[in-house]
This record gives structure tokens, sequence and C-alpha cells, in this order.
């Protein structure tokens, strides 16, 4: 177990009280996501705003509570074990910490304050023929006008729809390697040559491809320094991953929490089925698991706090792969162990499939944070 502040203890308490009377029920959840298709629902975010919770991590200066990446990893798992409708969160706290390191003071302010007050950021890094490559992106921005004229093509770019702002990572240079000339733009929802356009997954609408065709941005829109997005972006990526890391341990709780209460209600053979050393193993082994991830990611999160700026590779790399991994791994022997029922979109369980799944893939592949682990011991 984690140790907690009496603080922490009862941020937890409200947090969780919150997401029972908001959405605590089936009913509740599919009034508020269109029956899972809209994964963010703006007037529950709105709430969770006026309630300060978005700025959990944000300086006190721009509007924030000024609290660490445990305080965050608290708030970003218990809303994801409370299956809070709030998805546009955890990019935005992304965004937010590139404008945090980098950002003008007035960047800062525009940015991180309407983080706090219920605005959603996006972050478009991923091209057709550039994913885990990130270094291979063609999407270019040339100086003109007293600015920045943008054309090429984003794909997967999660929350573009709702977003306020797109951080865009693109290439003002192809001199020297191709890590060499990325740079950062912040674009603003409804710039013209800027068209945005859904992506249909299991998961609903969350991703996008997003299209720039002469979009102008003004100069005042460069994040950091022209030149310096690859820096720019590999010192975020760590925090991005711890991100997800507390996301996905959040489902990985709630997917066990709602097998061990099947199991325990489930009758065969005049019994409850959790009670066959079959299934009694397995959610023992699923238990144990599930709590080497909390400890992981927990640690990963207070060695951030003690070194904020640090960038921990492989420790980020190991909480991402680990607690995506065995998310998954729950969800999937959740399924299992709930039968029919575990398949049927009556119940959560083929949800906690579908979110688990995916969360393997965005944000560096398991086998991506694998090669990245590997070199920290110089492989």
């Amino acid at each position: 177990m984690i140790e907690l502040t009496s603080e922490q203890q009862d941020f937890v308490a409200a947090v969780r009280d919150f997401c029972k009377r908001e959405c605590g029920t089936r009913e509740q959840r599919d009034a508020l996501t269109g029956r899972g298709k809209h994964p963010h629902n703006v007037e529950l975010y709105e709430k969770v705003a006026e309630l300060g919770w978005l700025g959990v991590s944000v300086p006190e200066e721009y509007g924030g509570a000024g609290g660490g990446m445990v305080d965050l990893c608290l708030f970003l798992e218990e809303t994801a074990r409370g299956m809070c409708p709030i998805g546009g969160f955890g990019v935005s706290m992304i965004v937010g910490g590139a404008f945090e390191r980098f950002g003008s003071d007035e960047q800062k302010r525009d940015i991180l304050s309407g983080i706090v007050g219920g605005k959603v950021e996006s972050i478009a890094m991923s091209e057709p023929g550039a994913g885990s490559d990130v270094g291979a992106l063609q999407c270019k921005a040339e100086r003109r006008n007293g600015g920045y004229v943008i054309n090429g093509q984003k794909t997967w770019i999660s929350e573009a729809h709702l977003a306020d702002h797109v951080l865009l990572v693109c290439r003002t240079n192809r001199d020297g390697g191709k890590h060499d000339g990325l740079t950062m733009l912040s674009v603003p929802a409804g710039a013209d040559g800027m068209e945005i356009r859904p992506i249909e997954t299991m998961g609903g609408e969350v991703v996008n491809d997003v299209f720039f065709t002469d979009c102008h941005v003004d100069a005042e829109r460069l994040l950091g320094e022209e030149g310096g997005g690859w820096m720019q972006l590999m010192s975020g990526l760590n925090v991005e991953r711890l991100i997800l890391a507390a996301l996905m341990l959040g489902t990985a709780q709630r997917a066990f929490d709602d097998t061990l209460e099947y199991v325990k209600e489930r009758q065969q053979f005049g019994r409850p089925v959790g009670s066959f050393q079959a299934l009694k193993h397995r959610l023992a082994d699923l238990a144990t698991e599930v709590e080497c991830c909390r400890l992981l990611t927990y640690d990963v999160a207070r060695q951030v706090d003690a070194n904020p700026g640090a960038m921990f590779p492989r420790e980020a790399s190991m909480a991402k792969l680990k607690v995506t991994e065995t998310a998954k791994r729950v969800a999937l022997e959740g399924m299992q162990m709930m039968g029919g029922y575990g398949y049927a979109t009556e119940y959560d369980m083929e949800g906690h499939v579908r979110s688990t799944l995916v969360s393997t893939i965005y944000g560096g592949t398991s086998e991506i944070q694998r090669d990245i682990i590997g070199r920290t011991f110089g492989l």
C-alpha cells in the first residue's frame, strides 16, 4: 500500500464520492457519454473544474492547487476507476506540462489557466508515415507574413475536436538530422486552414485526422525555441507515460473490482464461482499484479516530485509498460471469468477490454517502451 497524507486521503475520498454520485451507475454513464460514443462530457467537466480539481498539479500563480505528480496520479487513478467521462483531461495535462516547461508567462497564463477553468488541449505528433518514429514527421511550417504557414496532415490526434488549441509538432527546417528542425506551434481552434475529421474507433469519438492547408499562425504561437521541438518533446514524454500509467491503473482496478463482484454473486454448481480454486487463484494473481503496478506508478511519481527537472526514461517507460499490459490482462481475464456477460454491452467489462487494448499502443507502444528500457541498460 502507498502512504498518503491526510489531505491526500481526503482528496481521494472526495473524488471517489463525486464519481459515485455523478456517474456511479451504468444509466448515468450512458446518458453522459451517448452510450459510450463520447468519452468526454463537457458539462461534467465543468463541474470538476468548479471544484478546482483540474488544477491539482498546476502552479498556484496560474490558478491551480500547486500539487505534484503524486497528487495528479491520485486524481487520474480515481477518475478512471470511477469511469468518470472526462477523457480530455489526461492529454490536457500533457500539453499543460509542455507550456509549463517552455512557455512564456503569457502563454502559461493562457493555457494553464484555461485548463484549470475547464478548457481541453490537444497535441499533434503522429502522422500517416510517422508514428513510433516521430522524427520522420513531414508536416511543415514556413516563416511567412510575420508568422508561420502550416501544411500537412496529422493523425490519431486525441481530443482535437474538443480542444481550445492543438499543440502542433512540425518541421521548420530540413537541414541536419531527422530530429533537427522540429518546432512546436500552438494552433487555436477554428484557425483558417485547419480541418479536423473524426476517426471512428472501438472507443468512440476520441481521435482525429487533422489537416493543415496554408494555415497561418502568428509568431507568438511558437512554444519554446524554433528547431528545439525534439528535446522539448523528449523532456515531456516521461511525464506523459506516467499520466497514461495512472489512468490505466484506475481502469485495471475497476476491471478487477467488477470481476470480483461478479464471481462473488454468480452461482454455479451450488456455490459462488469465485470459491472455485481455478478462479480464486487467478484473482489472487491479478490483485498482486495491480498492487505491483500501484507501487511502481507512485514510486516514479514521487521521484518526479523530488527531481522535477529529471527525465526518468527507464522508470517512466517501465510504469507505462507494466501498467498497460497488466490492465489489458486484467480486463481479458475478467471477460473470461464473466463468460457471456463479460462480452455483453449491458456490462462494463467489454468497455474495459476496449480501453485497455489500445493503451498498449498509444503514448508509445509496449514494444517501444521495451526498446527504451533496453537502451538504458546499454543494449
